[in-house]
This record gives C-alpha cells, structure tokens and sequence, in this order.
C-alpha cells in the first residue's frame, strides 16, 4: 500500500491532537512519567500558540502522524517536530523537516535553528544541522543538557 503523506496548515481544533502527538513522541523515548508531567506546559497546544506560531501537520492516508511549528526571535526556531512512534523511521519526519527547511526560506531566513532533545540529534544531524551550542537546564533536580543545533538555508 501507498503511503500518501500529505502537510497541511494546522488549526485551532487541531490542539488536542498536536498535543497528544508530542506526548507519545516524547515517552516514546522512556523519559519518567515525572517528568512527562512536568514538560506538559511545553507540549500542550493551544489555538492561541497556532494562531502565533507557524504550524503544520503530516498526515498519512489522511491521519495526523506528526506536526512541525516555528518560533520567532532574532533567529527562527523549529519550535516543535514531532512524529507519532507508529511512524518513526518511515522518512514522515525527513518529509516534515523539509517542508520546514522551504517554509523557513519562504520567510526570508538564512539559518534554522533547533533546539534539540538529544535523542533526536541523530536524525537532524542527518538532515544536515550542525551543532553550535547546548542549552543546560534541569528537570526534576537532574541536569539536562539539550543541544543547539542550525542549518543554513541556501538563498534563493
């Protein structure tokens, strides 16, 4: 069978879906119920961050299987990239990635910059980011070091 994926434009009744995408996605990685609950402020959605963030969804045979958002600072940020665990490693989050990397030159940047979980520098690593920095914080009284990763845009 074909596997028709296809990105859309998220709305606001997508909320509860993008975040139940993140949640899965992020214990999937065996991370402590703890501190799942403590990232749920971070991992919920809501119609007031879609309405000030630029989001889209992956969908599979026409089913969300993963989603994409920016921030904007001074730089632009792949604020969220996440693809339900039924779907990892079937290329949904190459195939997302690179509608981010054409959505980010659409918007006139040169760079993307990511702050990742470090289980999925791997794959952004593959994609061809580079790192440039790490961002040390704690959760739960545990250091966690996450690492500042970019990739330059090409100009058109």
């Amino acid at each position: 069978m074909k596997t028709n994926i296809t990105v859309v434009r998220a709305e606001p009744h997508h909320t509860p879906l993008l975040t139940a995408i993140a949640v899965a996605a992020k214990s999937h990685w065996g991370y402590p119920e703890t501190w799942i609950q403590l990232w749920m402020p971070m991992m919920t959605i809501t119609p007031a961050y879609i309405a000030s963030h630029e989001t889209w969804i992956a969908c599979v045979n026409k089913s969300a299987a993963a989603y994409y958002s920016f921030r904007q600072d001074d730089d632009t940020w792949l604020d969220n990239l996440w693809v339900l665990p039924e779907y990892m490693g079937q290329g949904i989050g190459s195939r997302l990635l690179e509608h981010a990397l054409q959505r980010a030159m659409a918007r006139g940047a040169g760079i993307l910059k990511i702050e990742a979980d470090p289980n999925a520098v791997s794959f952004y690593e593959k994609m061809g980011a580079y790192k440039v920095g790490e961002h040390h914080s704690e959760v739960d009284g545990q250091p966690r070091i996450l690492p500042v990763l970019q990739i330059e845009l090409p100009r058109t």
